[in-house]
């Protein structure tokens, strides 16, 4: 059985930050990337960042050079730190596994919300 469990969302006011993190448990085969997606109220799933085996990264526009993801591979977790967290960044944030064999593996979620 494969788990992953999201943990660090909660209320921030705007410019605040915030570090979410997502720890992977059960037998889970060769990892090709961890990512963080992302719901806002309203709107479908969006992607936020990725890191791969190799450690290349990616975000998408309106987070970067506010959020950094990053991973342990000896706890096989990541994380996502938040700064400069904005309104619009208010949304219910997933982990995300995806492995070497093309299985996808998803959490439950963390709420975020971004209001003074």
């Amino acid at each position: 059985q494969v788990q992953l469990v999201e943990s660090g969302g909660g209320l921030v006011q705007p410019g605040g930050s915030l570090r979410l993190s997502c720890v992977a448990s059960g037998s889970i085969s060769s990892i090709y990337a961890m990512a963080w997606y992302r719901r806002a109220p309203g709107k479908q799933r969006e992607f936020v960042a990725d890191i791969t085996n190799g450690g290349n990264t990616d975000y998408a526009d309106n987070v970067k050079g506010r959020f950094t993801i990053s991973r342990d591979d000896a706890k096989i977790t990541v994380y996502l730190q938040m700064n400069s967290l904005k309104p619009e960044d208010t949304a219910v944030y997933y982990c995300n596994v995806q492995t070497q064999i093309g299985v996808n593996y998803w959490g439950k979620g963390t709420l975020v919300t971004v209001s003074s």
